[in-house]
């Protein structure tokens, strides 16, 4: 490159003086993006192109729709005027320099706040400040460092894609010249003498050798990029060992022909890539088959309060929500969807969002979005558009809400992978100088046949097909889990913490008796209008069971967590809560959970609760003392003790008036002890417990409770199935363990064959992608059979 020009945007730099590693730049941005990408190990990039971080011709005025309002407004998945969030589908996403490059592109521009890529999906969130940089300028700034984005236009829409045909090309490419290939080497299996040897000898050789070309070239590129850019980036990865045995073969295969020494080896390479493509091509069809099982079965039943024509209110799932109705958003509920603000004082949490904790005020008539959390009592909203449930999904998995915890399975396939070719390299090595001295005609065969057989592809699979299999069977059962990671996690813990009240009591059982001093009809209108913000469970019981009354906007409304709910009306004050946060002293006459009530600081009285608790409550305890430390942890009194003990196992520990905060602080010291915990509550209070503990599960009953902190949600009705769901993450480990010893079977099987120069490299190519569609089927199967088992 002329040194008068940019190394990074081959623009003109005679005058900018800017040199840096002995190279030239057009300005400080271009320095800074080469700086970032060398000091990564990612200067591989600068091989692609000439002057790669060019912005394209054809990509200059390409994006100049960007700028209209109008076209941003449905492209952007959240714009509050500061934030501005976006989903771009990157069709160039391979690898994990990509990736790298992708989540570091506030190293680029720091307008850019963050940036997650789903790789699975080649997409990318970004999450960005709209007053320095526009929407436009970002599309262009991804397109100049070689990942531009597919943006459909035929319905503003990201996300209409392409479909990526350039497997299924190749796979027909290297096919076709397989078969080629091995109809010309025909005469030579045969032995047909003359007709081979005097007449067309040198012409096959040379149709084969063109015939392996594009092999090699098209259908093999992603090896060779994959490899090379491991190792660029110091990694020995597991298409290393491929592209090795590919090179070699290609290489050594025209050495003879050129030579005129022999045929060389055309019909075992074009093979071996041709298989190589089917088992990826089989990979890649199998994990698209469990990402939409994984996505149709992400519809967990979160409720919504819609209210109707005739003004009353009514329980409905999230995903019947359609445009134009109204929707009653509570207290610390999650709005499912992009609405209007029309009735109620709206303080907005989109932390949710944008990983960023921080509350907007918004005002009737102004546009709210889909995943931001009311904190200031109930709002009443129109819907804009229908719920898409793979977004509240994509927001559930946001990496922002994820903790450190130990993933061994990951570590462990990992860790075999990275061991596995350093040892596949070695043993190769060996076993071809051995047999250079014994029979150098072996030699080549077993150098390939090795690097080919032992490839860990098989053992890499076993984790993600089983606990795939496992998510999209404990779906169809109503329970859903975050991610993966939940299985490994729920199969490990030893400790079980339940919450009472909304966990294992049912709420639409519940009856209660007020005990005090007549409430007035003004009164009774506040207390309906304070419940009717809340989603605590004793709020919707006692909201559900009380007469009719007008209900009226509050001016202040505030909920404070294990505690009790505020308002005020006009010159009327309400405290609905336990007796000390309304001002009365504790009554210890009391052998049932209350809800006590005070106007204007005057106690008027308490609803007390007598609880109908959940079918199979019993059973399910008795079956897990077995094997599981039960404790219950509860906010309410210890009236219900006596009770709880004759319908519980003996062993269980009952501990009552436990606030928020003391949850969190009884696990996180257990956690000290080693016990492994998995909490189970109603996901409100329970919060900081869920987050704290080992694996969190919120129970789900028809509210809208869906929190970040939980890593599972269980149906309600599916509580008694509770142990069956641990007993089959248990099994999933079992299964992905068995896959490990069979994989290690096949390997040191196929090895010794190879080793021993009885395997041809074709044949390895065939049997490497049938090991890993066998531990495929195997994880299918089992885990079909379990899921079976399940009731």
């Amino acid at each position: 490159m002329n040194k008068n020009t940019c190394f990074h945007c081959g623009l003109d730099a005679t005058f900018s003086n800017i040199t840096f590693d002995n190279k030239s730049f057009c300005c400080n941005g271009c320095k800074t993006v080469y700086d970032i990408f060398s000091t990564n190990n990612l200067t591989c990039y600068y091989d692609l192109q000439q002057a790669p971080g060019s912005t394209p011709k054809d990509v200059e005025g390409k994006y100049n729709f960007l700028e209209n309002p109008k076209i941003i407004e449905q492209l952007l998945e959240f714009n509050d005027g500061d934030t501005q969030i976006v989903n771009l589908y990157i069709p160039n996403i391979h690898c994990s320099s990509c990736i790298w490059v992708l989540e570091n592109l506030n190293k680029l521009n720091a307008s850019v706040s963050s940036s997650l890529v789903n790789f699975g999906k080649k997409s990318v969130r970004i999450t960005y400040n709209p007053k320095t940089i526009s929407l436009k300028k970002l599309v262009t700034l991804i397109s100049s460092i070689g990942y531009e984005p597919y943006i459909s236009l035929d319905d503003y829409s990201v996300g209409k894609k392409e479909i990526d045909r350039s497997l299924i090309y190749k796979l027909g490419v290297a096919g076709f010249a397989f078969g080629n290939v091995m109809f010309l080497s025909f005469p030579e299996y045969f032995e047909v003498g003359e007709f081979w040897i005097e007449q067309y000898k040198h012409l096959f050789r040379w149709l084969m050798f063109a015939f392996s070309l594009p092999v090699v070239f098209y259908s093999a590129q992603g090896y060779f990029i994959s490899a090379y850019k491991g190792l660029r980036s110091k990694i020995l990865n597991i298409d290393v060992p491929i592209a090795l045995g590919a090179s070699v073969l290609f290489l050594r295969s025209t050495a003879e022909i050129i030579l005129d020494i022999g045929s060389g080896f055309f019909d075992s390479l074009t093979g071996f890539i041709f298989f190589m493509l089917l088992g990826k091509f089989f990979q890649q069809k199998t994990y698209s088959f469990l990402s939409f099982e994984r996505d149709y079965k992400s519809y967990f039943p979160i409720g919504i309060t819609k209210i109707t024509h005739e003004g009353k209110e009514e329980s409905t799932q999230v995903y019947d929500i359609e445009k134009g109705d109204r929707l009653l958003i509570r207290n610390e509920e999650l709005i499912p969807v992009d609405c209007i603000l029309i009735k109620g004082n709206a303080r907005i949490d989109y932390s949710f969002v944008t990983g960023e904790s921080k509350t907007v005020s918004k005002k009737s008539g102004d546009k709210l979005f889909a995943g931001g959390k009311q904190l200031n009592g109930t709002i009443e909203v129109d819907v804009l558009k229908s719920v898409e449930q793979s977004y509240l999904t994509q927001l559930w998995s946001n990496d922002v809400f994820k903790t450190d915890k130990t993933l061994a399975f990951t570590d462990i396939t990992n860790s075999i992978s990275k061991r596995f070719t350093i040892a596949i390299l070695l043993i190769a090595l060996v076993a071809t100088s051995y047999w250079l001295m014994a029979d150098s005609s072996k030699a080549l065969n077993v150098f390939t046949s090795v690097l080919i057989i032992a490839c860990p592809c098989a053992i890499a699979l076993s984790a993600p097909f089983t606990f795939g299999n496992i998510l999209r069977i404990l779906g169809k059962k109503k329970f859903y889990l975050k991610n993966t990671n939940v299985i490994e996690q729920l199969a490990k813990i030893n400790t079980i913490i339940f919450d009472k009240t909304g966990t294992i009591t049912v709420n639409k059982e519940t009856s209660v008796n007020y005990e005090g001093e007549a409430l007035s009809l003004t009164e009774e209108s506040l207390l309906k209008s304070t419940l009717r913000g809340s989603n605590h469970p004793l709020s919707r019981s006692l909201y559900n069971i009380l007469s009719e009354h007008n209900i009226v906007s509050l001016d202040t409304f505030k909920e404070h967590l294990g505690k009790g709910i505020e308002a005020k009306y006009n010159q009327e004050h309400i405290k609905v809560g336990s007796a000390p946060f309304v001002g009365f002293a504790t009554d210890t006459a009391t052998l049932n959970t209350a809800v006590h009530v005070s106007t204007n600081n005057n106690y008027k009285g308490k609803f007390t609760f007598y609880n109908a608790y959940r079918k199979g409550l019993s059973q399910l305890f008795n079956t897990l003392k077995k094997d599981y430390d039960l404790v219950i942890l509860s906010g309410d009194n210890a009236g219900e003790e006596d009770h709880l003990k004759k319908i519980l196992p003996t062993k269980t520990k009952l501990l009552f008036n436990q606030k928020p905060e003391d949850k969190l602080e009884y696990i996180k010291y257990h956690q000290t002890e080693g016990a492994k915990v998995l909490m189970i509550g109603d996901g409100l209070n329970d919060a900081g417990a869920l987050a704290q503990s080992d694996v969190g599960i919120a129970i789900s009953e028809n509210v809208n409770v869906f929190s970040p902190a939980c890593d599972a949600i269980l149906d309600a009705s599916k509580f008694n199935q509770l142990f069956n769901f641990i007993k089959l993450s248990k099994s999933a480990i079992k299964i992905i363990k068995w896959s490990f010893i069979l994989s290690f079977i096949y390997n040191i099987v196929g090895l010794y064959f190879a080793v021993t120069g009885k395997l041809s490299p074709v044949v390895a190519a065939i049997l490497m992608p049938l090991s890993s569609i066998s531990i495929v089927v195997f994880t299918t199967i089992c885990t079909n059979v379990l899921g079976r088992k399940l009731k």
